[in-house]
């Protein structure tokens, strides 16, 4: 296999991190980072202190679900303002579950308070309907008032064995552990959008790196190199890769640094660089095609948001229904990733497979536009025409 394209690889990287032009625009996006950290932050207290206005869209009454609890010690800690409680004896909230009259059905042992006074193991049992998107919510408020339970149980029972360590021997005390669903979500969101961000900041480079060889009329020193057009946009958009790569990990120590949990390091930083290298072919197909700086740009910016789309919706999808599909998106895999969340093998390659295709294609249609004289150097064909010419249809 001949190996030249390592050469112009190197070759860009050097250059580019050589670049004044460059080292500013870097430094630039890592003060932006520490911006929308510290805003973050800032919104973050506003949200979770008592007196702010919330600029999130209230969840009371979000989903209902049904509870049967004699005892009352977990009914009482469930969120009202997410949950409407519905006290019921069970005997009519699985086939009210079943119409969809509730969404859920949260079912405690009749001798919960014997259990908890003897120190055994509480039953209980929550069920739900698994095609309702709102499963996902009720799921996560009953492990948190599980959780929270829990901790008073045993900080009570402390207290009791050794009540000189703390003046309050009064009983049970309620504590809000955790944060809430609200800020659970924006938090996912928001480091996705932050990982990935990266990943659009050097479309630049590539356009500069292609459509400048037209415009400086360089492209014909390039085509009489002995190395073939694919190796020569191969190794431009591997130098781009590169480069995102070395950006992604300095985001990522960052945001470590910040506060922000992320688990599966490795693993996730892997993901992002993967998915970097179809959006540099995509950037690499639009930057051969273009006549000049501005109409890469126009493109670009109009390729970048339908990306931008394809990453995000699946995400926000899976967090609403946890459907197989969404796992398409690398996103929602790196989200899944960083908050710890068990992903079985065929999730994994999903998105692996479906980035590996699109990373030949974009690679391969970039390369046979950069090897053609009327595109690089002109008259170029419409784009329906290349269109045809590409898929076999008109020669």
């Amino acid at each position: 296999m001949n190996m030249n394209f390592f050469t112009i690889t190197r070759w860009e990287f050097k250059n580019t991190l050589k670049s004044k032009k460059f080292l500013l625009i870097f430094f630039m996006q890592l003060s932006v980072l520490f911006m929308l950290i510290i805003m973050f932050n800032s919104f973050e207290a506003s949200m979770q202190s008592e007196g702010a206005i919330s600029l999130t869209p209230s969840l009371t009454d979000f989903a209902t679900l049904d509870v049967d609890d004699e005892g009352g010690l977990f009914e009482k800690r469930i969120n009202p303002e997410i949950l409407k409680i519905y006290l019921t004896n069970g005997n009519q909230s699985l086939d009210r579950l079943k119409t969809g009259q509730t969404n859920g059905f949260y079912n405690v042992s009749s001798d919960s308070i014997t259990q908890i006074q003897k120190g055994e193991i509480v039953d209980t049992t929550l069920y739900l309907d698994y095609s309702d998107p709102k499963r996902s919510v009720i799921r996560d408020e009953i492990n948190t008032t599980t959780q929270t339970l829990s901790t008073a149980l045993t900080s009570s029972y402390l207290q009791s064995v050794n009540p000189q360590n703390n003046s309050n021997t009064s009983g049970v005390k309620e504590e809000k552990t955790g944060e809430s669903l609200p800020m659970q979500l924006i938090k996912k969101v928001m480091l996705s959008v932050l990982l990935f961000l990266p990943l659009f900041l050097f479309g630049n480079i590539i356009i500069d790196s292609v459509v400048g060889e037209k415009e400086r009329k360089t492209g014909e020193i390039l085509v009489a190199m002995p190395i073939s057009s694919g190796e020569i946009l191969l190794g431009k958009g591997l130098a781009v890769v590169a480069i995102s790569a070395l950006q992604v990990a300095m985001w990522i120590i960052v945001l470590i640094g910040a506060g922000f949990s992320i688990h599966n390091v490795i693993l996730v930083y892997l993901m992002v660089v993967f998915t970097a290298i179809p959006i540099v072919g995509l950037t690499s197909i639009i930057a051969a095609y273009a006549k000049n700086y501005k109409e890469a740009g126009i493109v670009i910016s109009f390729a970048y948001i339908i990306v931008v789309g394809f990453l995000i919706v699946p995400a926000l999808a899976y967090i609403s229904r946890e459907s197989y599909s969404a796992n398409i998106s690398p996103m929602t895999t790196v989200m899944r990733l960083f908050t710890g969340d068990t992903i079985s093998m065929p999730e994994i390659l999903l998105p692996v497979v479906f980035v590996l295709i699109m990373s030949v294609i974009t690679f391969w249609i970039a390369a046979y536009l950069f090897k053609r004289d009327d595109i690089l150097f002109g008259p170029r064909p419409g784009p329906v025409s290349l269109l045809l010419q590409l898929i076999g249809i008109k020669k």
